[in-house]
């Protein structure tokens, strides 16, 4: 798909990519999370970020991730804030990973892998950018608690997104 899609195509399948990643967050900020952890996330704009991927190139995933994250900033009145801040630094770097995984080290780490080390990245990195934020190291110890739902989510998303391109494979999409 990435060396025969003519140009225009791509272009309105990123924006198509952009739009679902935006609802997702929008929709994810408005589902309870039922575990009483601060900064627990399903993270399902992921799954858009790492289908990318797969589908494009590491500089497409990152476009859409960073208009996803300005779009949701500007609906969510962040934009420029803290919460704009350690959402981009932790979704621009998870993405990078996760690229970097998937180019070198796929296999041995299965889409499902690289979704897990996405969400991880993500969490680390978020807490180590509020933790800089604040000029407080001690936000560190609330680290190993994220990783620890990190795993699971990056899980989930992973499972999701192998289904999801299973049938678009099956639809010849991909």
């Amino acid at each position: 798909m990435r060396n025969s899609m003519r140009p225009t195509r791509q272009t309105i399948l990123l924006a198509l990519f952009v739009a679902i990643a935006s609802a997702l967050h929008v929709a994810e900020s408005l589902i309870p999370v039922p575990i009483p952890v601060p900064g627990i996330k399903l993270g399902l704009a992921n799954i858009v970020s790492l289908a990318v991927i797969v589908m494009f190139n590491w500089q497409s995933a990152m476009l859409v991730v960073l208009v996803r994250i300005i779009i949701a900033a500007l609906f969510g009145g962040t934009f420029l804030g803290v919460t704009f801040a350690l959402s981009l630094s932790g979704a621009v770097l998870s993405t990078a990973v996760m690229a970097f995984v998937y180019k070198w080290w796929q296999p041995p780490f299965s889409l499902i892998g690289v979704s897990i080390i996405g969400a991880v990245t993500h969490n680390m990195v978020q807490i180590i950018a509020a933790a800089l934020l604040v000029s407080s190291m001690d936000l560190l110890w609330y680290m190993p608690y994220l990783v620890l739902f990190a795993v699971p989510m990056g899980m989930i998303t992973g499972i999701t997104l192998h289904y999801f391109l299973a049938k678009l494979t099956r639809l010849k999409l991909v």
